[in-house]
């Protein structure tokens, strides 16, 4: 196979990016995530990868729940922030501030459009990430005609 082909197809996927946020009690961890999608309309489920050797991957192996905050096309610098190990002071992670999900005690970044609550019922463990898949339990709009952050707008890659 010519691996440049191979990375230049991977990196042409189209992927948003997010902050993934975990807690148990309260321990909590958040992280900047692009390897998400939809994928049931009924029951509503979504599938996240998330890197096999983070603190967030092991946080949601223990509490089979996570929270999903959508960027937006703004919000490189949030992304950015969130790229380093969780800093928690307060009523902020990594200096934003967050309110914890209703339904699973997550981070939810009060600055961000959208966000959404989930309850692993699955894993598919491949490679160096491995899949969650759960169901949505809770969703919120703070800023209905936010345009979401998508990777191919910052410059950067994670893929390939």
């Amino acid at each position: 196979m010519d691996t440049e082909a191979k990375k230049k197809a991977l990196r042409s996927l189209t992927y948003g990016l997010y902050v993934l946020g975990s807690a148990l009690g309260e321990e909590m961890a958040a992280g900047t995530v692009n390897w998400v999608s939809q994928a049931s309309f009924s029951p509503p489920l979504i599938m996240v990868a998330v890197k096999a050797d983070s603190h967030i991957h092991s946080l949601i192996e223990r509490s089979l729940g996570f929270g999903l905050s959508v960027l937006s096309s703004e919000q490189k610098e949030i992304a950015s922030a969130f790229f380093r190990a969780t800093q928690r002071d307060a009523d902020k992670i990594n200096g934003y501030s967050f309110e914890r999900g209703p339904q699973t005690g997550a981070p939810l970044l009060l600055a961000t459009p959208y966000w959404l609550e989930a309850h692993v019922l699955d894993s598919v463990r491949r490679g160096d990430h491995t899949i969650f898949v759960a169901e949505i339990v809770q969703a919120g709009v703070r800023q209905e005609k936010a345009k979401p952050l998508v990777m191919w707008d910052t410059g950067w890659f994670y893929g390939g």
